[in-house]
């Protein structure tokens, strides 16, 4: 299966993930757009307006995008719900209706909003055991990461467009993986391999040389023109990582790797909701240019 990265945080390019609706074949394009800075961003939009709360760009990243995809087959996964996944839901078929794309399917997969669940004695273990009314501060909102056991059922929907709010990221591509090859819920190796898959790409434009370059001492071609990271997976787990021929940036074993040890802790133990992956043996290898083979 053939998947692509359209965004890699909030704010992303447009024109890459055009680019890839059009021209790159691809079973799934992922729009991956949230932080915790963002996050907080989404609670505190629809707290001033409950209409609002999920990411402002997600109307003209549908209307770049959804005709390109409904002519290609491709699916649109997507975390650009943030803090009012219902909304964004709607929005995304409004574009649909003002495009005249008919019988588009949207799923969205609720669950991650557990604001309601926060009380003044519950126990922050990431801030010193304090309790949440010992903070001195209004909640603005409180999220749980989501894996594939919420993301599947939509994804056997055969929705066109799935969105959620907070999801971990590298399931937003590994529960299609999943659906594609079957593969068992307690497979740990297989959703190890795809959870790495994830990560890599996650990111977006990272692993395509954006968090490379260092002009100067590592130079990468027309950064300004810098494409978006496909990925072809196989039934085993392995993938290639690649880029469109035209677009700038570049792939390589180096830009590969920097993107795998990104915002991991520990390399043998990068916790998600759906494994615990050990990517200390992966093996890398450049299978031609702009292409890497991860095993």
């Amino acid at each position: 299966m053939r998947m692509g990265s359209g965004a890699g945080f909030s704010s992303d390019r447009l024109a890459p993930a055009i680019d890839l609706a059009e021209k790159a074949a691809l079973d799934w394009l992922v729009f991956e757009t949230i932080g915790e800075r963002t996050l907080a961003f989404g609670h505190r939009d629809r707290n001033l307006n409950p209409e609002r709360g999920y990411n402002p760009q997600l109307a003209a990243r549908m209307r770049g995008v959804l005709g390109h995809c409904r002519a290609n087959g491709t699916r649109i996964m997507t975390n650009m719900g943030v803090a009012h996944v219902e909304a964004a839901a709607e929005v995304i078929i409004k574009v649909a209706r003002e495009l005249g794309l008919d019988g588009l399917k949207v799923a969205a997969v609720l669950g991650d909003d557990v604001t309601d669940q926060m009380q003044d004695d519950t126990v922050l273990f990431d801030y010193g055991g304090r309790r949440l009314g010992d903070v001195g501060r209004p909640l603005v909102g409180a999220n749980v990461y989501l894996g594939i056991d919420a993301i599947l059922p939509a994804v056997e929907t055969g929705a066109d467009v799935i969105i959620t709010g907070r999801v971990a990221d590298p399931s937003l591509f590994l529960a299609p993986i999943v659906d594609r090859f079957g593969w068992a819920r307690d497979d740990w190796a297989r959703l190890g391999q795809g959870t790495l898959v994830g990560h890599l790409m996650e990111c977006g434009m990272q692993i395509t040389g954006g968090y490379f370059a260092d002009p100067g001492r590592k130079e990468v071609p027309r950064p300004a023109d810098c494409g978006y990271p496909i990925a072809d997976i196989d039934a085993s787990g392995e993938a290639v990582i690649s880029k469109l021929d035209d677009a700038g940036g570049m792939v390589n074993v180096a830009t590969v790797k920097e993107q795998m040890l990104y915002e991991v802790h520990d390399p043998a133990r990068y916790l998600t909701p759906d494994v615990t992956a050990d990517f200390s043996r992966v093996e890398l290898a450049e299978a031609e240019k702009d292409r890497v083979r991860v095993s």
